[in-house]
């Protein structure tokens, strides 16, 4: 797997196994037929419940454990200094793991600061390799670049075609060089995206799908892709897309798809704050 170099000169593989809403019975299996296919990055977190069984397929893989990248994120509720320390150590019980490679702040709200503060003081102990935030906007990252000593390595966010970020990338190379990773690049199958003419236009000349096309446009971007599917052929297709370049006029092509903004949350909006708060009343995590 190809890797990108993060700015602590950890690398990153470029395309990584997301297990988000991947159901806790079917989570084991689904990491180990995506590693046999040629994934290496795993990517969990508190909030998704299946932790333990990201461990189990750790356990039971013949891939050794440094050949791998496993990302968890810590959720709201485990905001705080202490509360982050203990509960990375919970995440690393479940996973039997002895460190993380990536371990990033899951939402911008809430005591970031404490909590990134136990990020750093993590990593100095070796127990993650890599920091980051997830579904930063370009302020919040400027924020926690200005005024913590530690720059984040990575920032987590909603990139696809209909939602391209290209001033959070810029925003993100000027300030220390953070890698962007993108979640949702399919959008979760919104506004037809597998169907879009344009992502097949681009597709049948490579004979390759839209998702494929998707996701060497995010890599050639310098952007690392989640993809997410229990289907093994599903996942062995998403993953070959090494094998031909996008020309100057496909990225202009692709560039038309870009709509107003996010397809699922938008972070600068005050009544995402409020949905937030009333999750954390509804769910113990």
């Amino acid at each position: 797997m190809k890797t990108f170099k993060l700015n602590n000169d950890v690398e990153i593989p470029v395309l990584g196994f997301g297990v988000f809403q991947i159901p806790k019975d079917q989570t084991k299996q689904a990491i180990l037929d995506a590693i046999e296919v040629g994934y290496r990055h795993i990517d969990t977190a508190q909030s998704y419940f299946n932790e333990e069984e990201v461990g189990e397929a750790i356990a039971e893989t013949i891939i050794p454990r440094d050949d791998l990248f496993i990302t968890t994120k810590v959720w709201l509720s485990n905001y705080g200094y202490e509360n982050t320390k203990a509960l990375i150590k919970t995440s690393l019980e479940k996973m039997k793991l002895d460190y993380l490679d990536l371990v990033l702040l899951h939402q911008p709200f809430g005591d970031v600061f404490g909590s990134y503060k136990a990020l750093v003081d993590l990593q100095k102990e070796g127990k993650i390799r890599a920091i980051g935030v997830s579904n930063f906007n370009e302020l919040r990252l400027a924020d926690i670049v200005a005024f913590q000593d530690t720059v984040p390595q990575v920032n987590q966010i909603e990139i696809n075609p209909f939602h391209q970020r290209e001033d959070d990338l810029q925003n993100a190379l000027s300030r220390g060089n953070v890698q962007l990773e993108a979640w949702a690049p399919f959008a979760e199958g919104k506004n037809g995206i597998f169907e879009n003419e344009i992502l097949l236009e681009i597709g049948n000349k490579y004979g390759k799908s839209s998702a494929q096309i998707i996701l060497r446009w995010l890599y050639e971007r310098g952007i690392v892709g989640l993809a997410k599917s229990v289907k093994k052929d599903r996942m062995k297709q998403n993953i070959d897309i090494f094998d031909f370049s996008l020309t100057a006029e496909d990225k202009v092509k692709i560039a038309t798809l870009q709509t107003s903004g996010s397809q699922f949350f938008n972070h600068d909006d005050p009544k995402t704050v409020d949905f937030f708060e009333n999750l954390l009343k509804e769910r113990d995590i």
